[in-house]
């Protein structure tokens, strides 16, 4: 299990006070409702920006090409489908991608690019994919330099900088991953969890002092218990409820605790479950549940480094994952990842049924503002320790 598994808290959590009133897509508006649901259906759209006349992409290519390097970091080939990702970019323009520390987290890349800042050598990163969090941030510092895709009119205003230092790209929705040998029952809603059928079963991906996405877990069981994303305390207590009847297993869970049934309950992004049902292939049989209630989501974004060595090539880099197909390759399994722009797509009809037919429904998952998401990593990582008082450990 990769390390960047546990950095989406890291990611979507440590933020500014951005993303002004909602669009499209996402995030709760400033001075607007608390909770913004994702559309099961898409609105009408005006159609996608259309891409820049042939010219300019021609010489964009030829440039990027020249430079004949692209350096990412923190791209787990096994996160988002970016193993594919990558591939496809080298074919597609004969570039070498140096894949620089691909197991790092939010906070490492940044670092990475204050680190690099004088140096054009193969350690500076071009582009970086981190939380939400770290968008506004590395803005407000001058690590990222803007950039508009040519499909950028169909990103939700509010998931981008609306000068292009950043933009939103994928996003995920909590969900319950049941190893089905071990659990005859499968859980369909956060209260199953306090049920004695579940006594040692159940865990989060991470450490909620520490990880974003066990953050996020702790969270959304607010939503579920009485709390909204202002008031996430029932979310601490409801685990708190979960250690004390015995069904908290105080590890942070991983694809081996999992497969031997120690932590056969396990709650984590949508994607990188339906991604480890498919690498199971029914060892063991693996089933993944939206729950009922508390939908929760999360968002990462994307940004070119102002000291990018290669900016061509990041540019390009960008229209590659902002592209249709750029986008369906993060959708596609096993990446299972939400693109940003997946209710345009959908109102093209250019998402390929049989992919749609694999995802779950994630009706009425609601994105926290990035006030609403400061407040809650304060609150929940402060105050485990005294309200549930479990102190998690690595998993075996």
């Amino acid at each position: 299990m990769s390390t960047k598994r546990f950095r989406s808290g890291l990611r979507p959590i440590k933020v500014l006070g951005l993303l002004a009133c909602v669009g499209v897509l996402l995030l709760a508006a400033c001075g607007g409702p608390a909770t913004t649901e994702v559309p099961t259906q898409p609105p009408a759209t005006e159609p996608p920006a259309t891409k820049p006349p042939a010219s300019e992409m021609d010489q964009l290519i030829a440039d990027a090409k020249a430079e004949g390097t692209l350096s990412t970091i923190a791209l787990p080939r096994d996160w988002c489908n970016y193993g594919a990702m990558i591939d496809t970019f080298k074919s597609k323009y004969g570039i070498a991608v140096n894949e620089l520390d691909p197991n790092a987290g939010s906070g490492d890349e940044i670092e990475a690019i204050k680190a690099n800042k004088d140096n054009p050598g193969p350690q500076a990163p071009d582009v970086i994919d981190v939380g939400l969090a770290f968008g506004p941030s590395s803005k407000e510092e001058g690590l990222t330099q803007p950039y508009m895709v040519s499909t950028w009119d169909s990103i939700p205003d509010a998931a981008k900088d609306a000068e292009g230092f950043w933009y939103g790209d994928y996003y995920g929705v909590l969900a319950l991953q049941v190893n089905t040998d071990v659990v005859e029952n499968v859980p369909q809603d956060w209260s199953d969890l306090l049920k004695p059928e579940y006594e040692g079963q159940v865990a989060l991906a991470g450490d909620p002092r520490t990880s974003s996405q066990a953050i996020q877990s702790v969270y959304a069981a607010s939503l579920a218990n009485g709390g909204s994303l202002d008031d996430a305390m029932p979310g601490l207590e409801f685990w708190a409820e979960v250690n004390t009847a015995g069904n908290f297993v105080p590890v942070i869970a991983n694809d081996g605790t999992f497969a031997r049934g120690e932590t056969p309950i396990i709650i984590q992004w949508d994607y990188l479950a339906l991604a480890d049902r498919d690498t199971f292939a029914g060892n063991p049989n693996t089933e993944i549940v939206i729950p009922t209630s508390g939908r929760f989501a999360g968002i990462y974004v994307q940004a070119i480094s102002a000291y990018a060595p290669h900016p061509n090539a990041a540019k390009l880099w960008m229209e590659h994952l902002y592209s249709d197909e750029g986008q369906l390759i993060w959708l596609s399994p096993p990446g299972y990842c939400h693109p940003i722009r997946q209710p345009d797509m959908e109102a093209r009809g250019v998402i390929p049924q049989d992919v749609m037919d694999k995802l779950p429904s994630i009706e009425g998952a609601v994105f926290p503002s990035l006030d609403q998401l400061t407040a809650a990593r304060t609150l929940i990582t402060e105050q485990w320790d005294t309200v549930v008082g479990a102190d998690v450990q690595e998993g075996g």
